[in-house]
């Protein structure tokens, strides 16, 4: 399974923003909510597991879409499933690491 994502920081803070793979590109609409995917924001570079698991532990705020990525995220003990949101069946969550 592969990962997209795009790394950022500001002030000893890393963002990370990624994405099971295949959802690239997509838009994710229920309701009045309309979620865009998109390369901009997850599309810096694909990584595979092992890697995503570091970036994952390492960074301070994580956004977080996709039923594979969120539950490695889930695994590893980043976030809570409680905190976890569906939109159109596809989860999402955002971490923050104080």
């Amino acid at each position: 399974m592969q990962f997209s994502l795009k790394v950022s920081s500001y002030q000893k803070n890393i963002t990370l923003n990624i994405c099971d793979s295949k959802l690239l590109g997509k838009n994710i609409i229920q309701d009045k909510l309309n979620m865009n995917i998109s390369k901009s924001y997850y599309g810096e570079k694909l990584v595979e597991k092992v890697e995503a698991k570091l970036l994952l532990k390492n960074s301070s705020i994580i956004n977080i879409v996709g039923k594979e990525i969120v539950s490695l995220a889930i695994q590893l003990g980043i976030g809570s499933k409680n905190g976890i949101k569906i939109i159109s069946g596809i989860p999402f969550l955002i971490v923050f690491k104080i």
